[in-house]
């Protein structure tokens, strides 16, 4: 990982602290993250949050009640700050939180029955990377347990960017810290790891109202960030219906084979 990449994390850690804005400002976003990878912890589970940031999200299940929930970060910062949301809290006995990488993860074979990503693995430069990532991420689950790669990928941004061009609206761009997964590699990728696997889009409507029609029926600049009231309305809507391939945020669920 690139020292650039690790600098803008561990000054977004020092700047956001506890918030989750942290990883991303886009809170309705994180909540459909938590909304989807949450179905898969069960009570009992060891669960691995690879590439953590400040733990607010990992905090988020522990309502599932799993045996543990750890989070691993490269950033030292941001696992700071996950200490520090850990402890307001309340310092729950069955979390914690270490620096880590997703190309060399610490812990041995087979450990977790449940290990995910949140736009982990778009910080790796590289598709090679990124493929050993998804390799470790595999590595340290149980046999038959599952494991979650919420990230954003390719096509879903050249589709919404396309419908951004009819109506003469800019570009939707990656960040220089970011690699968008392409689908189609993802999925030659997976196939030959003979590992059973779904994709969920549980954003495209979320994303074609927050990136797209907003624009039309607002003035964006009004709302500074994500704080436009219509990224609620979209939401609300995504939590009931989604589908149609605009979702730049998609989660892979990946069964591990014994």
């Amino acid at each position: 990982m690139g020292d650039h990449i690790l600098e803008f994390w561990s000054s977004q850690a020092v700047k956001h602290g506890k918030s989750h804005s942290a990883s991303w400002g886009d809170n309705f976003a994180i909540y459909l993250e938590i909304q989807t990878i949450g179905p898969y912890i069960h009570s009992g589970d060891k669960v691995l949050d690879v590439g953590c940031a400040n733990g607010y999200s990992v905090l988020h299940h522990l309502d599932k009640k799993p045996a543990s929930l750890t989070g691993i970060d490269f950033s030292g910062a941001m696992i700071e700050e996950a200490n520090n949301n850990l402890k307001a809290a309340g310092s729950p006995a069955n979390v914690s939180f270490e620096t880590g990488d997703v190309r060399h993860i610490q812990f041995d074979d087979n450990s977790f029955d449940v290990v995910y990503t949140t736009r982990t693995l778009i910080n790796l430069p590289t598709w090679k990377e990124q493929q050993t990532g998804i390799n470790e991420c595999i590595r340290v689950c149980k046999p038959g347990g599952k494991i979650i790669l919420s990230e954003a990928f390719w096509e879903p941004l050249v589709l919404l960017n396309a419908m951004r061009s009819l109506r003469s609206l800019p570009p939707l761009v990656e960040h220089d810290f970011n690699r968008y997964i392409k689908l189609d590699k993802l999925n030659e990728f997976l196939i030959s790891l003979k590992h059973q696997y779904q994709i969920i889009d549980f954003s495209s409507v979320y994303y074609l109202g927050s990136r797209f029609l907003r624009e039309l029926v607002t003035n964006p600049s009004d709302y500074p960030g994500y704080s436009n009231p219509i990224n609620k309305i979209f939401y609300e809507i995504e939590k009931e219906y989604s589908g149609g391939g605009f979702g730049i945020q998609q989660a892979v669920v990946i069964t591990k084979t014994k």
